[in-house]
């Protein structure tokens, strides 16, 4: 072999090698995230997703449900405190929320609580019990006094 056949097969060689490091380099070289990578994360938000919607759902309706709780206590005791003032007996009717509204705390727009579901309430005879209800007592969970 004559020496510049040598060169020229050297040469060769070395320009072989250096286009494929220069293939696996750009292949290296690139960012971001396959199809698969980003199917997997939207699969793992969609399943935390799942987990945490009903959850969430539940926590309201049960804390929606306290509120209503907490209010018809209050109405309760404000239609106590009215009977009493006011000389009523048991079975008396009461004139609604708003006759007893003067025994309330109310907010700072002057207006008796209502409730957060959206219910509404009535009320019944002094000395029933209750003497106040929620449209949604029946519902899940209950909007009752205990």
């Amino acid at each position: 072999m004559n020496s510049r056949n040598y060169y020229i097969t050297r040469l060769l060689l070395i320009h072989a090698a250096t286009r494929e490091t220069m293939k696996t380099t750009r292949r290296s070289d690139r960012t971001g995230f396959t199809l698969v990578e980003i199917m997997i994360v939207v699969a793992i938000i969609g399943l935390l997703a799942a987990i945490a919607i009903p959850n969430f759902i539940k926590a309201r309706a049960t804390s929606q449900a306290n509120g209503c709780i907490a209010n018809l206590r209050q109405l309760d005791g404000a239609i106590t405190a009215w009977a009493l003032e006011n000389g009523k007996s048991n079975g008396d009717p009461i004139g609604g929320i708003s006759s007893v509204s003067n025994y309330l705390k109310l907010n700072s727009q002057s207006t008796v609580p209502g409730c957060p579901a959206s219910g509404t309430y009535n009320t019944h005879n002094v000395g029933d019990t209750p003497q106040v209800d929620c449209t949604l007592s029946a519902g899940t969970p209950p909007h009752v006094i205990n």
